[in-house]
């Protein structure tokens, strides 16, 4: 299926949730506002939610470390069955269900700890577990399920039948506007037809949140019996990492959904897919979060035990640099999560920003950790856990983390979708006032407004950008505490990088305006830095918390002044590369080949032309038969 580019923006457009239900602390910063008071101080947990939720986690930890087997699940590609009947029991599949409906009524905050407890022994099962209640049956029908629905399908999911979710198909995958699977209504049905690839789960689901394209409607989400007839599991998927996933091929050829099964209205599938999305995202950074810690604790030991001219790999520069990036990285993403959990429990605050830094910075920093880890273990990184016991030594699966962290820079939403996705929520606002002025179709009336528009809001806002809280010494002096890093001066190096960051998209958006999203690796960069300055401002509040509680506050500031330093780097390297980049020539170069002008593409027609039987002149035809 071919469709236009515009028309795959609309229909990207469309899904948004064009609303902010609440303020955000990324969009504002993305404007060059650091609202601290959206983040610090951080109200206090509910007591008896902590305690039901602590609860769970001491019954998971003990199964965990019982029955899971990380690396047996690696060898043989399957969760074995005693463990998810195990999880059954514990009620680990009905977390997030609320207990009316037969589940656990965990809040987001113990949700996502049991997943990252789950993950530090399997990632495979954390992923069985967080696609069922993150993305699959559950969460859609808790924000957009009728009664009906939430009491025909969650007390089945709590009670342990799997769910999965089928959006992507062989020829879509972040393109939604090209989904070629339909949904034709017929009576008090709807006929389902079409190829979904990449089903999470749907080898072995019971119930299957399927996305449809109603003729005239648009995409629309229904719930789907896995043993109705024309609903096929072709093919079982074998990834390199994440062996145990049960995800497959599923055709569905005239599957008969009742009309009482549609989530929602006709056409608001995609919005609803996005929705889910944004609390969904978070299992990822949890399961990043436990791989972190992991590769902390293995990291260490080895280092201590390894020697190398005389003394341990750890006393050397070069092994601890690389210690002391996963320790203060670590703790961030144990702070943004942490952070973001909350958030998303109270419920006050718009949180889809925050949500897929957390997914996109997560993924990215956990697999660079685990890179790091294969280079201190050296060949023993490299070395397979079953070649390491074979030969007598401890076997520790370091290139199995590698493998299976892999994904996560792909799973739901790949990190170049992830920027482009922020990207494009970080200019919601000069959009609404300016967007007549960027879009090239606008009449001329609506550049008029526009003008109106965009010299009320820029009146205001750009003399804003040039003073802040940023340059005063002793601003956000919570955060200077005696015996103590100081870690408000790396707040206040946010507060005027923030306005540095929103004067550097103005000057984008002024020079490029409707090709700025074109301009990806613009963007991505924009993102980044925003996405460091979030995590950065995140891991001072979560130390100062920890102080303010006791709970080894002089650690946790050191961390935090680690990573807010290492931070700032990388953001100094973005801005520069901001000007100083090589992103024409590497489009140039690209262009090039891809039209056949460059020597690739004239590489390319040479072969192909070798390839082609040449023409013959009809003289020398001739000549040939009189011969």
């Amino acid at each position: 299926m071919t469709v236009s580019e515009d028309e795959a923006r609309r229909v990207a457009e469309g899904a948004r949730q064009r609303e902010w239900r609440g303020p955000s602390f990324a969009r504002e910063l993305f404007l060059g506002r650091l609202r601290l008071d959206l983040l610090h101080p951080r109200p206090q947990p509910d007591p008896e939610a902590a305690r039901h939720g602590q609860a769970f986690l001491d019954r998971l930890r003990a199964f965990g470390e019982r029955e899971i087997d990380g690396a047996r699940i690696d060898r043989e590609g399957r969760v074995p069955d005693t463990v998810v009947a195990g999880l059954r029991e514990i009620g680990a599949f009905g977390m997030k269900i609320a207990p009316e409906y037969g589940g656990l009524g965990l809040n987001h905050l113990y949700y996502n700890r049991a997943l990252a407890l789950v993950g530090s022994a399997s990632p495979a099962v954390a992923a069985m577990l967080s696609a069922h209640q993150s993305i699959g049956v559950p969460e859609p029908l808790k924000l957009f399920g009728s009664e009906e629905q939430k009491r025909a399908f969650l007390p089945r999911c709590a009670a342990g039948e799997i769910s999965a979710f089928l959006l992507t198909e062989p020829d879509v995958g972040s393109d939604p506007a090209r989904l070629g699977t339909t949904a034709v209504r017929d009576g008090d049905d709807y006929v389902l037809d079409g190829v979904k690839l990449w089903t999470t789960n749907g080898v072995v689901a019971a119930l299957l949140v399927v996305l449809a394209k109603v003729p005239e409607a648009g995409i629309t989400a229904f719930v789907v019996e896995a043993t109705t007839p024309g609903v096929t599991v072709e093919h079982r998927n074998e990834f390199m990492g994440l062996r145990g996933l049960e995800n497959g091929v599923t055709r569905l050829h005239r599957v008969r959904v009742p009309a009482a099964n549609r989530i929602g209205e006709e056409g608001q599938g995609l919005r609803i897919a996005l929705t889910t999305l944004t609390t969904g995202r978070l299992a990822m950074p949890a399961t990043c979060a436990a791989a972190g810690k992991w590769c902390l604790r293995v990291g260490r030991e080895w280092s201590q035990a390894r020697i190398q001219w005389g003394k341990p790999i750890a006393r050397h520069e070069a092994i601890g640099s690389r210690l002391a990036f996963i320790a203060a990285t670590t703790f961030a993403m144990e702070a943004v999560l942490e952070l973001v959990s909350e958030m998303a429990d109270e419920g006050r605050r718009d949180i889809r920003i925050e949500a897929a830094i957390a997914k996109l910075y997560g993924s990215e920093m956990a697999w660079r950790m685990a890179d790091d880890l294969v280079q201190i273990r050296g060949g023993r990184g490299y070395e397979t856990a079953d070649s390491l016991t074979a030969r007598g030594e401890r076997g520790i699966p370091v290139e199995q983390l590698l493998r299976d962290l892999r994904i996560y820079r792909i799973f739901e939403g790949s990190s170049e979708i992830m920027r482009l996705l922020i990207a494009r929520e970080a200019v919601d606002t000069h959009l609404k006032v300016a967007g007549g002025l960027i879009e090239p179709d606008s009449s001329l009336t609506e550049k008029r407004r526009a003008v109106t528009s965009a010299g009320r809001f820029y009146a205001r806002w750009l003399p804003s950008l040039a003073v802040g809280r940023g340059q005063l010494p002793l601003a956000y002096g919570d955060f200077h505490v005696s015996r103590h890093p100081n870690l408000a001066a790396h707040l206040r190096y946010a507060e005027r990088a923030a306005r540095r960051l929103a004067r550097e998209t103005f000057w984008a958006m002024s020079r490029w305006r409707g090709r700025l999203e074109t301009k990806q690796r613009l963007l991505a960069r924009i993102v980044d830095i925003g996405s460091e300055l979030f995590v950065m401002t995140a891991t001072c509040v979560h130390a100062e918390r920890l102080r303010d509680e006791d709970d080894h506050g002089r650690e946790a500031y050191r961390l935090a002044d680690v990573f807010c330093r290492q931070a700032r780097q990388r953001v100094e390297a973005l801005f520069a590369e901001l000007l100083h980049n090589a992103d024409a020539a590497d489009r140039a170069l690209h262009l090039a080949d891809v039209q056949g002008t460059g020597r690739l593409g004239r590489a390319r027609r040479h072969r192909r032309a070798r390839r082609r039987p040449r023409p013959v002149p009809h003289g020398r035809v001739r000549q040939r038969r009189q011969r």
